[in-house]
C-alpha cells in the first residue's frame, strides 16, 4: 500500500546528495593544480604525481559497488558517515607528509617513501572513502522523488562539478598565499580535509530511506491510456537479475566510453591549449619551434588556456540539474544519442581549435556539458529499466565503469600524446570510442518487465 510521508521533508536527501557530491568534487577534480607544487617540493616527476589521480579514480569507482550493496543493506546514512570520515582523514593526512629540505632535494635524496604515502593517504584511503560517500545519495534521493527522478538524480550529483569549480581557484589561492601555502600544496590538504569532515557528516545526517510504498502527497503514478486493458502487476529487478541482463552490460560499456573520453579531456585540455597557443604565437612572430617564448607571454598563454578547464567545470555542473527535467519529460534515450554524437564531433574539433583561447573554452564547455549529463542520465536510465529496489547495488556496479575509465583515459591519453608528439591522436581515439557508445545507446532497448 502506498504511503505519504510528511515528517521528513523530501528535499533533505537532495541536500545530502549535494553536500556529498560537492565533497567528492573537492576530492577529485582539481588535482591538476597540485601537480606542479608537489613536483617542486618533493622532486617527483609529473607521471609519478599524476599516477596518484589515476589510482584514486580507479579506487573511487570500484568502491561504489560495495558501497551500493552496503547502502541497500545497512542504510545510506551509515555508509556515507564511515566513508566520509575516511575521505577526510586520508585527505588531511597528506598534509603530514614530511618534505625533504632544499639541501636534501639538491643532493638527490630519495623521496619514494613520501610518494608512497601520497598514494596511501590520497589515492587509497581518501579514494575508498569517496566511493562510499558518492553512491548512496544517488540511490536514495530519487526514491523520495518518483515524480521527478531524473531531476532528483541531477541535483544529487551537481556537486561534483560545483566542487571542482570551487576547489581549483581556492587551492591555487591557498598555495600562492604567503601566509598559508607559500608555494606548498600541503596546507591545502590540511584545511580542505577539515572542511570535508564537516561536509560529509552533514551529508550523512540528511540521508534516510523512505517507507515502503512511499509517494509524495498529491501525486499518483501515471494512469494507463484510455481504453487500455487492466495494467499487469510488475516488480522491480533484483540485483542478481539486473546484472544478468545484456542491457546492463551494454550500459556499462557506454558509461565507460563516455567517461574514458571525458576524463582524458579533463587531464589533457589545459596542456593542449598551452602547446597550441604557444605554437600559434611562434608562427605569428616568425620564431622556430625550439625558441622559447618570453616569460610574460608564456604566463599569459597559461592563463588563457586555464579558461578551458574552468568552462568545462561550469558546464559540467550546470547540466546535471538542467538535463533532469528534460529527461523526465521525453526519456533518456534520445538525449543520450544526441549528446554522445555531439561529444564525438567535439573531440574532433578539440585539436584544430586549441590555438584560440575563446574557441577552446567554447568546445571545452560543450565537452563538459555532455560529460556532466551522463551522471544524471545513466542512473535515471538504470532506475527506469530495473526499478528502485536495488538501485544502490545496481548503480554501484555500473559506476565501476567510471573508475576503470578514470585509470585508463588519462593514462592512455598521455601515452598516445607522448608517442605521437601530438594531441590529435588521443582526441581521435576518444572520438572513435564515443562513436561506439552512440551505436550502443541508439540500439539499446529496455528489458522486459518482471511480473509479480
Amino acid at each position: 500500500m502506498s504511503q505519504t510521508q510528511t515528517t521528513f521533508p523530501r528535499w533533505i536527501p537532495l541536500l545530502g546528495g549535494l553536500l556529498g557530491s560537492t565533497a567528492c568534487g573537492l576530492l577529485l577534480y582539481a588535482f591538476s593544480v597540485f601537480i606542479k607544487p608537489l613536483q617542486a617540493q618533493f622532486g617527483w616527476t609529473v607521471p609519478e604525481v599524476a599516477l596518484a589521480f589515476a589510482i584514486i579514480c580507479l579506487v573511487f569507482g570500484l568502491m561504489t559497488f560495495p558501497a551500493g550493496r552496503l547502502s541497500d543493506k545497512v542504510g545510506p546514512r551509515n555508509v556515507v558517515l564511515v566513508g566520509g570520515l575516511l575521505m577526510a582523514f586520508g585527505f588531511f593526512m597528506v598534509s603530514t607528509i614530511k618534505p625533504p629540505t632544499p639541501e636534501e632535494l639538491a643532493a638527490g635524496v630519495s623521496t619514494k617513501k613520501q610518494l608512497y604515502q601520497l598514494y596511501l593517504y590520497f589515492s587509497l584511503i581518501a579514494g575508498f572513502g569517496g566511493g562510499c560517500v558518492y553512491l548512496p545519495p544517488i540511490a536514495t534521493a530519487p526514491k523520495w522523488w518518483p515524480d521527478r527522478r531524473a531531476l532528483a538524480t541531477g541535483f544529487t550529483v551537481v556537486g561534483l562539478g560545483l566542487g571542482s569549480f570551487i576547489m581549483a581557484p581556492m587551492a591555487t589561492w591557498m598555495i600562492n598565499s604567503p601566509t598559508i601555502g607559500a608555494g606548498s600544496a600541503l596546507p591545502v590538504f590540511k584545511y580542505v580535509g577539515m572542511a570535508l569532515f564537516v561536509l560529509n557528516v552533514a551529508a550523512a545526517l540528511c540521508l534516510k530511506v523512505p517507507p515502503a510504498g512511499y509517494k509524495p502527497a498529491g501525486w499518483n503514478p501515471p494512469a494507463p491510456p484510455a481504453g487500455a486493458t487492466a495494467p499487469k502487476e510488475y516488480r522491480d529487478y533484483t540485483y542478481e537479475e539486473t546484472k544478468s541482463t545484456p542491457q546492463f552490460w551494454l550500459l556499462w560499456v557506454a558509461y565507460f566510453c563516455g567517461s574514458f573520453a571525458g576524463l582524458m579531456c579533463i587531464g589533457l585540455i589545459a596542456k593542449h591549449g598551452i602547446d597550441a597557443m604557444t605554437l600559434a604565437y611562434k608562427a605569428k612572430e616568425g620564431l622556430d619551434a625550439a625558441t622559447k617564448v618570453p616569460a610574460d607571454v608564456a604566463k599569459n598563454i597559461a592563463m588563457a588556456a586555464a579558461g578551458a578547464p574552468s568552462a568545462l567545470a561550469i558546464a559540467n555542473a550546470a547540466v546535471r540539474i538542467m538535463v533532469g527535467p528534460l529527461a523526465d519529460k521525453i526519456g533518456t534515450k534520445q538525449i543520450f544519442v544526441v549528446l554522445f554524437a555531439l561529444q564525438a564531433v567535439a573531440f574532433l574539433a578539440l585539436f584544430p581549435l586549441g590555438k584560440s583561447a575563446a574557441m577552446l573554452a567554447l568546445i571545452a564547455a560543450v565537452v563538459g556539458w555532455n560529460y556532466g549529463a551522463m551522471f544524471t542520465l545513466f542512473p535515471a536510465t538504470l532506475l527506469g529499466y530495473f526499478g528502485p529496489t536495488a538501485q544502490g547495488s545496481n548503480y554501484g556496479l555500473l559506476f565501476t565503469a567510471w573508475g576503470v575509465a578514470g585509470f585508463c583515459g588519462p593514462y592512455l591519453g598521455g601515452k598516445l600524446q607522448a608517442m605521437s608528439g601530438s594531441f590529435l591522436v588521443p582526441f581521435v581515439v576518444a572520438s572513435v570510442v564515443l562513436a561506439v557508445a552512440v551505436v550502443i545507446l541508439a540500439t539499446l532497448k529496455a528489458p522486459e518487465k518482471k511480473h509479480v
